[in-house]
């Protein structure tokens, strides 16, 4: 029988922290995990350009060291190694930690916290730079692990980590990004409680694009040097505006989720009429959430595709959705391919323009449904 859980957000009153409950352990979500970081061209796009970025703007060398928590299969990484930059990563899936070694990318299979970054200061192996890219939602000890950062971190160090912004699972009606790997979901004025609770400094916010929007927080200790940007206070304005700091808020966003349940549905229901055939591409844990909550089965979805092999000859978890390679979508000819990780949809698109080639259409879920021809 396939387990199911219950999947509630709340929200703190006090602080405006949104967390799920912890209905399953990390380890048995993250110890042998199916999600590769390379498979997306556009994510490593953006990593080698952060990369470069953040190698100039902290002066780093061949004497600094990176340190990167839930450093996956190194796609990050490797492009600190390639300007001959030290680097190490920590990595608590086995299965995915493997790949990374054989790229020569040393990596640590451990859970990172204030007991593993006690052991890498008393080694000598303290960071002038500790990157964490969407990790910080993924953690149920939230104080543990930013702790951890302080005590890894050198004197003049900084911290860079990115997550999904609350702001923008608010506007653009993100419900599908709730799922179970996720722990906490967080606005900018949030984190930085977080941070300054444990002795770190935000100096520097950007606004990015990835995830369906997303925000990069640069940290350091309390006393260093790095000057504090004007972006800081526009971001502080921005969420103020936006009544992140009102209750009213976060009620008003279950009704917008009720109405694109229902506009979603309607489509299904519609294409199916017509005698329309649907298929899915990406077996993403957004999907997941998308799928279960619109009670959408192989009744109205055939099959979904992945790039990644591991997740291939599988299913869906409570829809039981087959999960193929993409070169069956050229067999199937689908009418339309029904985009579940939207946040990717233009590389997406470009990759199975041949659709087009039979009057296939893409259809993108969120913020709200759209159809491409």
């Amino acid at each position: 029988m396939e387990p199911t859980y219950p999947l509630h957000a709340y929200l703190c009153t006090s602080c405006f922290l949104v967390q799920l409950e912890t209905f399953e352990q990390p380890e048995a979500i993250f110890g042998d995990y199916a999600y590769f970081s390379s498979y997306s061209k556009s994510w490593l796009d953006h990593c080698r350009t952060y990369a470069d970025r953040a190698t100039r703007r902290l002066g780093l060398d061949e004497e600094s060291l990176v340190t990167e928590v839930a450093s996956n299969d190194g796609y990050l990484l490797q492009y600190f190694r390639d300007l001959a930059i030290p680097v190490l990563g920590v990595e608590p899936a086995r299965n995915i930690a493997a790949f990374a070694s054989a790229k020569a990318i040393p990596t640590l299979v451990r859970y990172f916290g204030t007991e593993l970054a006690r052991e890498l200061a008393a080694q000598g192996r303290e960071a002038d730079l500790i990157v964490a890219n969407n990790v910080l939602a993924h953690v149920p000890d939230l104080n543990d692990f930013v702790a951890g950062f302080a005590l890894a971190l050198k004197p003049q160090g900084a911290v860079s980590v990115e997550f999904p912004h609350l702001l923008s699972l608010i506007d653009l009606v993100q419900f599908d990004t709730i799922y179970h790997e996720h722990f906490s979901y967080f606005s900018f004025v949030t984190a930085e409680r977080v941070f300054a609770a444990h002795g770190l400094r935000i100096f520097d916010v950007e606004a990015l694009a990835t995830h369906g929007g997303s925000l990069r927080i640069w940290a350091c200790h309390r006393r260093a040097s790095h000057p504090e940007s004007p972006s800081l206070a526009r971001m502080r304005a921005r969420e103020e505006a936006a009544g992140l700091g009102r209750i009213e808020t976060y009620r008003g966003f279950e009704h917008k989720v009720r109405a694109l349940k229902r506009h979603l549905v309607e489509f299904f229901i519609e294409a199916k009429h017509e005698g329309k055939h649907i298929v899915g591409y990406g077996a993403a844990a957004k999907g997941n959430t998308l799928l279960n909550y619109c009670g959408v089965r192989t009744d109205f979805l055939d099959y979904v595709v992945d790039l990644n092999p591991h997740k291939q000859a599988h299913f869906l978890p409570g829809t039981r959705i087959p999960i193929a390679a993409p070169g069956r979508i050229t067999e199937t000819r689908p009418d339309y391919l029904l985009i579940l990780p939207w946040n990717i949809k233009d590389e997406i698109m470009a990759q199975m323009a041949h659709i087009r080639d039979w009057g296939g259409k893409f259809a993108i879920p969120a913020p709200r449904l759209e159809i491409v021809p």
